[in-house]
This record gives structure tokens, C-alpha cells and sequence, in this order.
């Protein structure tokens, strides 16, 4: 079956019982056994609950990997990915990064014990010049297109690079998703979403997912899923699965309107730079026409003059929210260096391109013209 028909049928097989098409919920924590340890493959939900099989089993077909362990957020998933790691590991991750990603490595792992270096860019040379810096390297971290930055990263060249260090590729898929990129067939081992965001696509949902290339790999992931318990609710799982079955329509539409919105952007003289993997002026543009079939629903942008100028933008739109996340079928505005970002420190954070005028736009499925005259007034403002 192609993508769009795996989003609506895989794990979501007819109910024996009742011939219902879509499977019902299956909220009981509990299961009554026929003996002591003699159950129909269920003791107890937060080991393993049929709704949350279910979604498992379709975003492992989406992203084409062997096994999926869904979880209670983005970074609980994050979480357990390193949690198979040991403390004198090593990992490499890429210098833009999502801040929650930053803060759970720099203020909860590093201290734990594993040793973690940034590579100063996207190539790979950047990537082996950091390799060098570990004393034993391990895992190698990749968001592709970033967050918020919007740089793209060679999966395929860094999964063989990686290779060549005997080191585990774990990806950061979110702002892609399996509708527009697939790095397990790009070589990487482990695929992490924030299902939260475009997977859900409503705003309505939090969640998390860890897809893996073998079943092997996702042996000690399933443990800390298991052992640790961050597992979603079955409801929640159900609102995850229902939002898949619009993926492919949503994404398509995402990415007609972020395109036309950031090509727009380049005519206002308020707008100093514009961020889109879509023009041809973006330097990973080759790079991501390769290794993706769209080029995404995210633009960012740096806004001529100063912090106080870049609040009053973002304030002041009116079909646009000025919120956390992304994803969702309404357009998000969000201010990175007061946002999503905050956590890394200022200086590091200025260093890396997440200056005071960066606005970072989720654009949505909304009629495109009512976003641009909302993008036109709010500059307006400005």
C-alpha cells in the first residue's frame, strides 16, 4: 500500500465483534486472566494497551521502520533514545537544535554522565570535527529541516559517516514527517516525533514516538517505556491516529502556502532575511529537493530593526496565534529567543542565528490571502 492509504488503514483493522470500522477505544488499565499469568497477550495498559498498539503500528509502516514505542510527549521519546545510551557516551548533535532538545542534554544528561559536543554546521566535515572531540562516540542526533533555523542536513552522508564510527543515527523527523521525508531509508536507525505536531495536526493532542530500523534496536527503548511508564493515554493515541489518516492532505497544503508565503515575504522591505528550504536561494535548497518530496509548513524570518519592533509584529497578528508548537491546521507565530528557545543560554543561542528579530511561522491550511494581509498589517504595525 502507498502513504496515504497506510495512514488510513494500517492498525486500524475492522472490529470482530461488531463489524465497527473504526476500532473502539480500549481505556481499561486492567485485564481479568484466566489464571495467573494467562491472559490474551494484556496485563496491564501501561505494558502494552491494543489503541496504542495500533497507532504504533501505523507510524513504524509510515516511516518504514520495523518497530514504533509511542510515548506521553516529543521529549519523553527524546528522553528514552538517550536513556539506552551510558553515562562516558558520546553524541554528536547539530549547533540548531530545539530548545527542549538543548536543555534535556545540557542540564539533565550532560550531568548524568554522557559527554555531548555540537558540531558547528550542517556538513560533514562539521560532523567529523566533532566526532573527534568525543572520547567515546555513540549516537549522533540530526533535527533535518532544523528547528528554527530551517538548515538541512545530509542523511544520507551523515548515516554513512556514522557508520564509519560504529555510532547510532537518531532522528528528529517532526518537522518533515513520513510524508516528506523517510530517513530510515536514508540510512538513519532511529526516527523521533513530536506527534504533538503535524502527526496530531490539531493542536489538541500531546505526544511523542520513537520508530526504529530494527526490532532489535527498539529493545531497549520498549524496556523504558515499559520501566519508566511516559506512555500516552489511549485516547490520546486515538487523536494521533485519527489526525494520520489527513496527513498527506494536510502536508500538501502546508507546504503550498508556506511557499507562497515565503516568497512574498522577500518583497516586504521590513523583512531583512527569509528562511525556506523552498527558494533557491537557501543553501540547502539542492539538498532538500534530493532527500525530500516538499519542502515543509515552517518559514522563518529576521524582521529590520530590534527586539521591541519583532514583539509588536508577533502581537499584533490576528489570524496568526502567537503560540508555543506547531503543526496544527491554524498558522502559529512564535518568537524563538522568547519561546521555544529561551532555555539556551543567550549567547550561545545568538551565536548559533536565534537573535531577537527571528520569527518563526507554523503556516496552516488556511485560505493563504487572509494569512498574507495578516502578515501585511501586522508589519504594518511594526
Amino acid at each position: 500500500m502507498r502513504f496515504s492509504t497506510r495512514a488510513i488503514h494500517v492498525g486500524q483493522d475492522v472490529e470482530e465483534i461488531t463489524g465497527a470500522t473504526i476500532p473502539p477505544l480500549f481505556i481499561s488499565s486492567t485485564y481479568t486472566q484466566e489464571a495467573p499469568n494467562v491472559h490474551k497477550g494484556y496485563d496491564y495498559s501501561r505494558a502494552f494497551n491494543p489503541t496504542r498498539e495500533n497507532l504504533e503500528a501505523c507510524l513504524a509502516s509510515l516511516e518504514g521502520g520495523a518497530d514504533c514505542a509511542a510515548f506521553s510527549s516529543g521529549l519523553a521519546a527524546t528522553t528514552a533514545v538517550f536513556q539506552t545510551l551510558r553515562p562516558g557516551d558520546g553524541v554528536v548533535a547539530g549547533h540548531d537544535l530545539y530548545g527542549g532538545t538543548f536543555r534535556l542534554l545540557n542540564k539533565h544528561f550532560v550531568p548524568w554522565g554522557l559527554e555531548v559536543v555540537y558540531a558547528d554546521g550542517e556538513s560533514l566535515e562539521d560532523f567529523e570535527k566533532a566526532i573527534g572531540q568525543l572520547s567515546r562516540p555513540k549516537m549522533m542526533w540530526l533535527e533535518t529541516p532544523t528547528n528554527p533555523l530551517l538548515d538541512i542536513s545530509d542523511l544520507e552522508g551523515l548515516s554513512n559517516l556514522a557508520k564509519k564510527h560504529d555510532m547510532t543515527v537518531a532522528v528528529d523527523n517532526t518537522f518533515a514527517t513520513p510524508c516528506l521525508q523517510t530517513p530510515i531509508a536514508l540510512g538513519a536507525d532511529i526516527v523521533v516525533h513530536s506527534t504533538t505536531k503535524y502527526l496530531g495536526g490539531h493542536s489538541d493532542v500531546i505526544g511523542g514516538a520513537a520508530i526504529t530500523r530494527t526490532a532489535e534496536q527498539m529493545e531497549p527503548i520498549r524496556f523504558l517505556q515499559f520501566a519508566a511508564g511516559a506512555v500516552p493515554s489511549p485516547f490520546d493515541c486515538y487523536l494521533v491516529q485519527r489526525g494520520l489518516k489527513t496527513l498527506a492532505l494536510r502536508m500538501e497544503k502546508h507546504c503550498q502556502n508556506a511557499h507562497i508565503i515565503a516568497e512574498k515575504l522577500l518583497d516586504f522591505p521590513q523583512i531583512k532575511e527569509v528562511i525556506f528550504p523552498g527558494l533557491a536561494s537557501h543553501p540547502g535548497h539542492e539538498l532538500a529537493k534530493k532527500q525530500m518530496c516538499g519542502f515543509g509548513g515552517m518559514v522563518s524570518f529576521n524582521m529590520k530593526g530590534d527586539l521591541e519592533k519583532t514583539k509588536r509584529f508577533c502581537s499584533d497578528l490576528k489570524v496568526f496565534s502567537l503560540a508555543e508548537s506547531l503543526g496544527g491546521v491554524e498558522s502559529l507565530a512564535n518568537h524563538p529567543a522568547l519561546m521555544t528557545h529561551a532555555s539556551i543560554p543567550k549567547e550561545i543561542r545568538e551565536e548559533r542565528g536565534v537573535g531577537d528579530t527571528l520569527v518563526r511561522l507554523s503556516v496552516g491550511i488556511e485560505d493563504v490571502e487572509d494569512l498574507l494581509e495578516d502578515i501585511e498589517q501586522a508589519l504594518g504595525n511594526a
